[in-house]
């Protein structure tokens, strides 16, 4: 990988987020000149400090929703990584436009500007979400279901857009289908945050997790190495049946709520024995969601090379380590 890529010039749309943020540590490893665009709505600063420095990073402060800046962020660029979007199903309910305009909007410019611009490869963030009502386990990619939530009709709709722009004009595209993503610098503040980075903050404040329903509904939950894996693969794809199409990027194994509460208590207490003191607290299951969801990574592993090597309990150890540190 490192000599197919080095000195590749790759913007990454929502670079100071948690997936974006991970993905330029490693391009920039990797010898890539790395520019990153963001408005920082999401995203936090913090997450490219060690950037900055680095001669072969730039920093774009600017918002999707805007075609000139765009066009202005993937001038020379020879391939885009697309991660900047509004996360989270809760946050789509309670407010669907803005979710719409970025999501939808802000991933059209994004593609013609890579048209415009004649970029080599444009992979995208898609979302299992696109899944919906299929209540089929494993999940294969072409088989889904109807959207539940405004935010999945987005990520839905990016499929479809870069589908129908590769048809037109020619662009090749990648969509990467994420599962329930976790690891280093995921954000845990605020009323959309991811269930992982929510519980381990609440533990280390001895404070207790709220589980919503049961705790029997089930997740892929997918360490973040794996995802950049999935990119960089996608990246170095040459097999025309490889590319203009989408791929779920999974580990392949199901953990439910009340199991994950576990291990995560479990591994936080090896740095402070009161949190094995704390107990989760259960609520209304939320809108939108889904029972249970498990990938099947067979296509990604098939035609890219796809094999994750972090599972869900190794990445829990690793995530609870770099939680401690940070958030104390």
């Amino acid at each position: 990988m490192n000599r197919k890529l080095e000195q590749a010039k790759i913007l990454v749309t929502g670079g100071a987020g948690f997936i974006g943020s991970n993905l330029i540590e490693v391009l920039l490893a990797k010898g890539c000149e790395v520019v990153c665009l963001d408005n920082f709505l999401t995203g936090k600063r913090e997450n490219l400090a060690s950037f900055l420095d680095n001669p072969a990073f730039r920093l774009i402060e600017g918002d999707i929703r805007d075609l000139a800046t765009c066009r202005r962020a993937v001038e020379d660029m020879d391939y885009v990584l697309h991660e900047a979007a509004l996360g989270s199903v809760p946050r789509s309910i309670a407010d669907p436009v803005t979710t719409t305009e970025i999501n939808i909007t802000g991933f059209v410019n994004m593609l013609f500007a890579s048209v415009e611009a004649k970029v080599k490869r444009f992979v995208y963030a898609a979302s299992s979400s696109t899944y919906g009502d299929s209540r089929e386990l494993p999940k294969i990619e072409d088989r889904i279901g109807k959207p539940l939530s405004p935010y999945a009709i987005t990520k839905y709709a990016n499929e479809l857009f870069a589908e129908n722009f590769s048809s037109i004009y020619g662009i090749e595209t990648v969509g990467l289908r994420y599962f329930n993503v976790f690891g280093k610098r995921q954000d845990p503040f605020g009323m959309y945050a991811a269930v992982i980075p929510k519980f381990a903050m609440s533990l280390i404040r001895h404070e207790a997790p709220r589980i919503n329903g049961d705790g029997s509904f089930s997740r892929d939950f997918t360490y973040i190495d794996n995802v950049v894996q999935a990119n960089l693969l996608a990246l170095l794809a040459q097999n025309g049946e490889s590319l203009n199409t989408v791929y779920n990027v999974a580990y392949g194994e199901e953990t439910a709520l009340t199991q994950l509460f576990e291990f995560l208590r479990e591994d936080l207490s090896a740095f402070d024995p009161e949190i094995r003191n704390v107990h989760a607290v259960h609520g209304p299951e939320r809108r939108g969601d889904i029972p249970h969801s498990l990938a099947d990574i067979s296509k990604a592993r098939r035609l890219l090379g796809y094999a994750p090597e972090v599972d869900v309990r190794e990445g829990l150890r690793r995530t609870a380590r770099w939680y401690f540190d940070n958030l104390r």
